[in-house]
């Protein structure tokens, strides 16, 4: 399931804070859809939500196109081009699928030096799929983590995220997608454990509708990639909707993930040199024979790609609460906010990072103030009432 969906799947009225999820009564609802076996008994303890709490808020600029991602090999001259950019906010989920293929298509010349433009989540994984196939890889990129676009994710296997506009997918991109997102979330997989700051975590979904709605990207993730939900009704959750739906979910910490790809990276040989390139021209005084495109929004001027646009997303981060290990998103459509995609929380061991975000077309990296207030604000007001409310019922 994709973020967007995730979160517009949730409650209208979170903020209006109408308890209507404080009830006392303990009787399930259970349907065909969300079992009631899997339930367990867990207390779930609030974020410490206030301002005084708030570390830093950080800005990011997704790398959009409404058709989706470019995924293509072209001759350029002797030298073999392969673009892989445009994955909006599901760079960090689809990057090992689409670096994976990308690899393949480099395999096609004869040449086993390769140069990866960006040094963000999609150069670094396409750069070390390269380095299991035998290339010779050195990195060519503006900024190196910890300053890219993908040091500034929320983070988490959400593979359709800000990815493309339902009605302009075509069925060979559909394809290309589905075997990239299979691919990234068996990766992911492995690399679970504290070294990549890849771990499993549970989402609540919170909602006053007792079904979710569909998908807006239609049968776009595979089934076997769609988790399945547990509902839990008034009474049976401490939060201040009506229902809270929990999956397993996927969660990355940018800065563990991408310090570890660079180590992983040089550790095989690589390279990494800071430079820029103005025009594809610029690109044949390497000494490279295959080049793999990374850049992200970088593509609109080095290519002439007019249909990559900046998603701008911000996160505002509380201090760390090590006891949280909970993410929860809720869809407030009464946000006064430009490009709302509802309210989301992500605990993480550098901050709790706090979202809500997505501007079209906005190309500037200043924090937008409102958006932060309003985002803060709701976050407070949500878990204020969860705290009151953590007497009255356990999940």
């Amino acid at each position: 399931m994709d973020r967007r969906t995730l979160l517009k799947s949730g409650s209208a009225a979170l903020l209006s804070l109408g308890f209507g999820g404080c009830a006392t009564s303990r009787v399930a609802r259970k349907t065909s859809t969300f079992p009631a076996d899997a339930r367990s008994s867990v207390r779930l303890p609030p974020v410490e939500a206030s301002w005084d709490r708030v570390i830093r808020t950080t800005v990011g600029l997704r790398p959009h196109r409404d058709s989706g991602f470019v995924l293509r090999a072209e001759k350029l001259d002797e030298k073999l081009l392969v673009h892989n950019y445009g994955h909006g906010g599901a760079g960090m989920s689809l990057s090992w699928g689409t670096g994976y293929m990308a690899a393949e298509a480099a395999t096609e010349h004869d040449q086993r030096r390769a140069a990866v433009i960006g040094c963000g989540v999609v150069g670094l994984t396409g750069a070390r799929q390269l380095q299991r196939r035998g290339f010779d890889v050195t990195i060519y990129a503006m900024s190196v983590p910890p300053d890219t676009t993908s040091n500034m994710s929320l983070a988490g296997f959400t593979p359709t995220s800000g990815l493309i506009e339902n009605a302009r997918r075509t069925s060979e991109w559909t394809e290309q997608f589905r075997r990239a997102a299979r691919i990234a979330y068996r990766q992911l997989q492995l690399l679970a454990g504290p070294h990549y700051g890849v771990s499993w975590i549970s989402n609540y979904n919170l909602t006053d509708e007792p079904e979710e709605g569909p998908a807006e990207t239609g049968d776009l993730l595979p089934a076997e990639l769609r988790t399945g939900g547990v509902r839990f009704g008034p009474g049976e959750h401490p939060f201040p909707t009506k229902y809270a739906i929990r999956r397993p979910v996927i969660r990355i910490e940018p800065s563990i993930y991408l310090d570890a790809l660079v180590r992983d990276f040089l550790s095989f040989g690589g390279r990494i040199n800071i430079r820029k390139f103005d025009t594809p021209r610029d690109l044949m005084s390497l000494p490279q024979s295959v080049i793999i495109n990374c850049t992200g929004l970088g593509s609109r001027m080095l290519f002439g790609d007019e249909e990559l646009i900046p998603l701008k997303g911000q996160l505002t981060h509380f201090v760390p609460q090590p006891e949280i290990n909970y993410q929860t998103g809720s869809d407030t459509r009464n946000l006064a906010l430009r490009g709302n995609i509802g309210i989301h929380m992500m605990p993480r061991t550098d901050g709790i990072a706090l979202g809500g975000t997505s501007e079209r077309g906005v190309w500037t990296l200043e924090p937008n103030e409102g958006a932060r207030q309003e985002v803060v604000d709701q976050h407070i007001q949500l878990f204020a009432a969860m705290r009151k409310n953590r007497n009255l019922a356990v999940i």
